[in-house]
């Protein structure tokens, strides 16, 4: 029997997964047959439901045929369960999680939502698992049954939704294995490779008089698919979604376009608590009174050697939040609001805006803690919103740093109203952008007043992509979808027009006898004819783009904080200071490089830097024998718009994987008019036509034209078939 016992503990937890009952499979079947989904030549998922909640069943059945594993992990992640299977190593990133979402109160959290959103979150869970009926040849790593309160633990689409306050992972570490050895505070940059560019286009800069949207996020690929819903209750949203999300995060529908970038907003602040131990118990101090620590004992279950084992902590908090570091003998408590339910009805709500009034109320939420937002809409306003989510606190403190946790001085003040944050409708000039860059220039010389604004409130500076969009938008011009297509991708890289110059004169200065003199002549040579535009037939963006991260880190940080310089600064001055070693012994480091890796530094751009997409996996295998495509288009970090961030994964050549992902220009006439892209392909299955079927268009920055009316999509059909039909 003990045998007998064990055998089955082995075996694969979904074999003992709840079957649906049969009340639930009739019911599941039921709602599929008020939808349809129309899929399109590109595979994209047009889907049809009488209700809004049956285009969320419809949506999320289709996403998992797309690619259920994304959906999967995605949730496996903000449950604090990614160790379950990729073991001790994500222990603390789990641990993190649990710390910041908690899935006791994303339970409660559905069970006070208002009738409509239940009815979704129901409809969420249902094409889920319904999906997983209807196909059992499918196995899911962890999560056999969908629950309808999973979306309560992820509340907004955006790819980097948690905010720490710049608390990293190893300072949790330390902290809750009570490693107590010194250790230097070394600030988190943020991955300065992502973000993404908004524009907007009002109608007197239109050469139709039409207002317009670019929409270009900056993610790792595959991080969203297309896709479009429909129901007979108001809702007709194109755009992407997040996976295993139920809402259209970037997108537009028949009336009006939203677009997300990302912030340095000051959402979540770090508390330097005073901690006193009483015999066996720990006490902080507020407003000169002990209380005790609230503890939280919390388990995590990680894979080692093929058996789940688990690790407890004991956690603790404050009226503030979680305890998540120690630095300088002081423990460190976290005020955040990573978990908004109120996010999760923005959202959804901003989805059927049917006007510049609508959106409006949505944003009156003020329940987005992670993004800006540009909008256009189909009466031509054009608006910007820098942040939403904004606590309001004494502006005597610096709020990117560890603030006094014993006073009332530093507690939060509730909230800005969206009249007091920083905002723009409307601007004379006509256009708007946010490049993940100041607002004190978005609208340009009408944008706000820097000065008008408390610190924490927008403490983002000026970036090379800003540059570069400001370079193009303060020409006199007027724009059709073509010229927003063709602005969005220019390949300009302003940044090294402040770092070239610094390198060459380097160079001229170095005496005849130094051996760089003669070792980089041809590759200097090389630099100084080149006009600052990546191309895959240009050998100078190869040496620029391999030289550029050999050199400080400091000028490669965009998102900066209160009272920092910002990355344009920043880059200036090191231009200004660098000494000749700095900047030409990591040229001769690239020139070594290339050299080894293809046996010449002359290589075009785009026989080095490649798109290839080969197994579908969420971890990409990369190989230089196997096809791929040259790429133009280079690092967003040193300002280009066109983001395409590539590396090597033990491979000579370069492979992209995050950047451009999801790109759509939108016109608002009498008639929808855009046209999108996605990396690759709409779908994960390596077998699929539309796997790879955009992969050539989007290495060129080429779009298709989206298919918003039905009778469009009947023109392109591919297959017609309701959820659960072969």
């Amino acid at each position: 029997m003990k045998n007998l016992l064990f055998f089955l503990l082995l075996l694969p937890f979904f074999l003992f997964a709840q079957e649906p009952s049969s009340k639930e499979i009739g019911s599941w079947v039921k709602q599929a047959q008020r939808i349809e989904i129309i899929r399109d030549k590109w595979g994209i998922a047009h889907i049809y439901g009488q209700t809004d909640a049956d285009a969320v069943f419809g949506m999320l059945y289709a996403q998992c045929e797309d690619d259920f594993k994304r959906i999967e992990l995605n949730y496996i992640e903000k449950l604090g369960r990614l160790s379950e299977l990729e073991g001790e190593k994500t222990l603390y990133n789990d641990l993190q999680i649990r710390l910041l979402i908690d899935s006791t109160q994303a339970i409660n959290d559905y069970k006070k939502a208002a009738p409509w959103m239940r009815k979704l979150l129901e409809a969420y869970a249902d094409g889920i698992n319904f999906y997983l009926y209807k196909n059992p040849g499918v196995k899911p790593a962890l999560l056999t049954k969908f629950k309808p309160w999973y979306p309560f633990l992820w509340t907004d689409g955006s790819i980097g939704a948690i905010s720490t306050g710049n608390l990293t992972i190893a300072e949790l570490k330390k902290f809750y294995t009570n490693d107590h050895s010194p250790m230097g505070y070394l600030p988190q940059i943020r991955d300065q490779f992502s973000g993404s560019n908004g524009f907007a286009f009002a109608p007197k800069i239109s050469k139709t008089g039409n207002a317009m949207l670019y929409i270009n996020p900056h993610t790792t690929f595959y991080f969203r698919p297309e896709i479009h819903v429909q129901s007979q209750e108001g809702l007709n949203s194109y755009g992407a979604v997040t996976w295993g999300q139920f809402f259209i995060y970037q997108g537009f529908n028949e009336f009006c376009g939203w677009m997300h970038t990302s912030n340095n907003v000051d959402v979540a602040d770090l508390y330097a608590e005073k901690i006193t131990k009483l015999k066996d118990t720990y006490y902080y101090t507020f407003d000169k009174k002990l209380y005790p620590l609230e503890k939280k004992n919390i388990e995590i279950k990680y894979l080692e050697n093929g058996l789940l084992k688990t690790k407890k902590f004991e956690t603790y908090f404050t009226h503030n939040g979680p305890i998540m570091a120690a630095r300088d003998g002081k423990w460190i408590s976290l005020k955040h609001q990573n978990q908004n339910p109120q996010s999760l009805v923005q959202s959804w709500v901003r989805t059927k805006a049917t006007s510049f009034e609508d959106y409006q109320k949505a944003m009156d939420l003020t329940a987005n803690a992670s993004n800006n937002t540009v909008y256009a809409d189909a009466k031509g306003n054009i608006a910007y919103w820098h942040g939403n989510f904004i606590p309001k606190r004494d502006t005597a403190y610096n709020w990117s740093e560890p603030v006094d946790a014993t006073t009332p001085a530093t507690a939060w003040q509730g909230l800005h109203p969206v009249s007091e944050s920083v905002h723009i409708y409307n601007p004379s000039n006509g256009w708007l952008q946010n490049c993940n860059s100041t607002p004190f220039t978005a609208a340009g010389a009408n944008s706000p007043k820097k000065a008008d604004y408390p610190a924490y409130m927008a403490p983002d500076g000026e970036n090379f992509r800003g540059i570069a969009a400001l370079r193009l938008l303060n020409k006199e011009n007027k724009y059709d979808l073509d010229g927003v297509i063709a602005m969005g991708y220019d390949t300009y890289l302003p940044a090294f027009e402040v770092l070239l110059p610094a390198l060459i004169k380097a160079y001229d200065q170095l005496s005849a006898e130094n051996p760089l003199k003669a070792s980089l002549k041809e590759p200097i040579a090389e630099l100084k004819k080149w006009d600052y535009h990546s191309s895959t037939t240009s050998v100078a963006a190869t040496l620029a783009m391999e030289w550029a991260p050999r050199l400080s880190r400091n000028i490669q940080n965009v998102y900066v904080n209160q009272g920092e310089k910002d990355q344009v600064e920043k880059t200036i001055e090191f231009a200004k200071i660098a000494k000749g070693e700095v900047l030409l012994q990591p040229l001769k480091l690239t020139i070594d490089d290339l050299n080894k890796r293809f046996g010449k530094w002359q290589m075009p751009w785009g026989e080095v830097n490649r798109f290839q997409r080969n197994t579908g996996a969420v971890n990409e295998k990369y190989d230089d024998t196997a096809p791929s495509i040259p790429v133009a288009f280079g690092s967003a970090l040193w300002g280009q718009l066109p983001s395409y961030r590539s590396n090597q994964f033990g491979t000579n050549k370069r492979y992209g994987y995050s950047g451009n992902s999801f790109v759509c220009a939108v016109e608002f006439g009498a008639k929808i008019k855009a046209k999108s892209i996605l990396a690759g392909g709409n779908s994960g299955n390596p077998n699929s036509k539309h796997f790879n079927d955009q992969a050539e268009m989007y290495s060129k920055g080429e779009l298709k034209e989206v298919l918003f009316y039905k009778e469009d999509v009947l023109n392109n059909m591919e297959r017609v078939y309701r959820p659960g039909e072969l």
